[in-house]
């Protein structure tokens, strides 16, 4: 009798721990924008484009007003999420992966999609990849069943690569569907492809990560969307991705899964600053200013408990994804995996006002960020606690240097000189303060993270 009780707690505590009393193995739907900046959905601020349909998720679900992407630029920015780790951990934090690149994501890293898949779950990639073209990165060899899309960019720096080849290749899997791909039909192309997928899947719970090659150059935007905003081709294709946004919830909606998954929205870097006196954030994609890596963050998922019409200015990053979404399927994120993303789960739930301690929540994956290393110098020691640490942010460049880091409401640009920063009263990063303790604080914080990057960072998959 002991050990059936046993099992029965073993079985059950995936949910007790988090509190769920939904559908126990949630469908989760990610869909990720390419080079969306801050301010350029209506919901956050844009007056030139009318997205009613992210809008309405966002009006369901919680946008975050201070959610950052792993990186300024594409290849760091996908390693991260897909990871929850820093790009830097996993030796992927520079510049992008062209054509004729040696290197990728190391098939030795737990993708999100690797983790779910071993846990039962129907996995798909539709959309842009930009993570490695040789055969050990591709994306069914990093935890995806089924892939459709481009594995590269573009713009004029990747097309060069296949010039003679007919063309950047639109892919199924192995298979070349059509090439030269047309960017005017993907956004539609990729929706009509993850719809599929959700419906052969209904039935079974499924990861559907949807990185769409909108909003990165070349721009294409279908005949019905031409001209459609005030805000040029850029506008219209987000219009375009707006509609088909739309039909990812009405397709739930009609295979009644609804409430029975988890849809979250981002971008992969920022695009540029703010376009009147009222939108303070400055700076450009490559860039660790806010406009560089500040970007779009909604959570959806009403029918599994996620807050409804919730507007979150907790500082949460695309790292914490990993660990969050796993607790909503109650898997476990594999032991000895260090990551850095935080579960966040009770928060995105309401179970805990703010983002919940690592050291007390009792949700799934809460203790999993505590694997990394803490060996704190005695010279930092009395400035900032292993809790603060954990839920500071570190920015790194498009170089792969570490710029940057926030804590709360501050922000220390370290370079070229020491730079503090209110980003609650100056989002903009107009006016340096001078506050000798909180400077000296972050930047113990930056010595210490550099210190446990030179310490665990992780190698990056290579071919010889």
């Amino acid at each position: 009798m002991m050990e059936l009780s046993r099992l029965i707690f073993f079985c059950l505590l995936p949910i007790s721990l988090f509190g769920q009393i939904g559908a126990q193995r949630p469908n989760i739907v990610f869909i990720f924008i390419d080079d969306q900046g801050y301010y350029d959905l209506s919901c956050y601020g844009a007056s030139e484009i009318n997205t009613p349909r992210i809008d309405a998720m966002a009006k369901e679900g919680i946008r975050f007003t201070d959610y950052y992407a792993a990186a300024p630029i594409c290849s760091p920015s996908r390693a991260g999420l897909l990871t929850g780790c820093y790009p830097r951990r996993i030796g992927m934090e520079t510049w992008v992966h062209r054509a004729d690149s040696k290197r990728g994501l190391n098939p030795d890293e737990l993708t999100i999609a690797e983790l779910f898949k071993q846990n039962g779950y129907a996995t798909a990639c539709i959309g842009k990849w930009h993570l490695g073209f040789h055969e050990p990165f591709l994306p069914r060899q990093q935890g995806f069943d089924e892939y459709f899309g481009l594995l590269h960019n573009l713009d004029p720096v990747e097309i060069i690569y296949f010039e003679g080849k007919g063309g950047v290749p639109l892919m199924r899997n192995d298979e070349i569907v059509k090439r030269p791909a047309d960017p005017a039909e993907l956004t539609e192309r990729y929706t009509d492809e993850a719809i599929a997928f959700m419906e052969r899947e209904k039935d079974n719970p499924f990861f559907l990560y949807l990185p769409h090659t909108m909003l990165h150059i070349p721009l294409g935007v279908s005949d019905r969307f031409k001209g459609t905003s005030q805000f040029g081709e850029y506008g219209d294709a987000i219009h375009e991705l707006d509609y088909n946004v739309g039909r990812i919830f009405d397709a739930l909606e009609r295979l009644g899964i609804e409430d029975e998954t988890v849809v979250i929205y981002a971008s992969d870097n920022g695009r540029g600053p703010g376009r009147n006196s009222s939108q303070k954030i400055q700076g450009r994609k490559l860039s660790t200013y806010e406009g560089g890596i500040r970007v779009p963050g909604i959570a959806w998922g009403p029918g599994l408990g996620i807050r409804s019409g919730y507007e979150s200015s907790s500082l949460a990053t695309a790292l914490d994804w990993y660990p969050t979404l796993a607790t909503f399927a109650g898997i476990r994120v594999t032991e000895g995996r260090v990551i850095d993303g935080r579960d966040i789960s009770s928060y995105l739930t309401g179970k805990s006002e703010g983002i919940p301690s690592p050291m007390t929540s009792g949700t799934l994956n809460a203790d999993v960020v505590l694997r990394r290393s803490w060996d704190l110098a005695g010279e930092w020691d009395p400035l900032f606690t292993r809790e603060e640490y954990i839920n500071a942010f570190f920015y790194h460049g498009s170089q792969g240097a570490l710029a940057a880091v926030r804590w709360d409401k501050w922000k220390l640009r370290l370079n070229p000189m020491l730079q503090l920063f209110d980003l609650e009263a100056d989002p903009g990063e107009s006016k340096p303060l001078r506050d000798r303790d909180i400077s000296r604080k972050l930047r113990g914080m930056a010595v210490t993270f550099q210190e446990e990057m030179n310490m665990d960072a992780r190698r990056p998959g290579n071919v010889r």
